[in-house]
């Protein structure tokens, strides 16, 4: 853990498990460990990156114009698999959500993630995998995948393999842009107020 710490204080991307896959994470308002993880993964500059924040108040703090069930939402289904995106505001750099204006947030559950984040987060988090492969749910294959040059957190019985689910809140109706974990009658169930196209 210590040298995970070391390099998450100066600004390397490591491999954190959470509850759905492993993560590429790496401190969010760095913009050179940011680049670093977009060239670890070969990922193309337009695809954004989440924020991986520690509390329903980090996702205030970076978001506007959030809906009025937004704190019901949190208080149901996270920390956990759903990534959840709103409208950015200006504390949001550009090189996090590709100059976007919105942005998505996750809460991952596993503990040792939950405190790396609220020790030295917000963190981007990408799924940790080479751009169009499979997202990484073995931690020896993704050692492979980038050629020793990041260390991690291994733990694979946390993995599922399945992904989060990406809700989209930053219009006036909710859309699911990645079915996950979370499903749509989850979320109605739970959050009713949802008015989804």
């Amino acid at each position: 853990m210590d040298e995970i710490v070391q390099k998450l204080t100066s600004a390397q991307p490591v491999i954190l498990p959470t509850e759905t896959v492993y993560g590429l994470f790496a401190p969010a308002f760095d913009e050179k460990a940011v680049n670093r993880v977009y060239e670890l993964k070969q990922r193309p500059r337009d695809k954004a990156m989440n924020l991986n924040v520690a509390s329903y108040k980090d996702i205030l703090k970076f978001s506007k114009a959030q809906p009025i069930f937004l704190k019901s939402l949190c208080e149901a289904f996270l920390p956990g698999p759903l990534t959840i995106i709103l409208k950015a505001n200006d504390k949001v750099p550009s090189w996090i959500n590709s100059g976007l204006d919105t942005v998505g947030f996750r809460l991952p559950k596993h503990p040792v993630t939950q405190h790396l984040i609220k020790e030295y987060g917000p963190l981007i988090g990408p799924s940790a995998n080479l751009s169009g492969k499979a997202s990484g749910s073995k931690f020896d294959e993704l050692v492979v995948d980038f050629a020793g040059q990041v260390a991690g957190v291994k733990d694979d019985e946390a993995i599922t393999g399945q992904d989060s689910t990406i809700l989209d809140l930053s219009d006036t109706r909710a859309k699911i842009l990645r079915q996950g974990a979370i499903t749509k009658e989850d979320l109605l169930t739970r959050v009713p107020e949802l008015d989804f196209y």
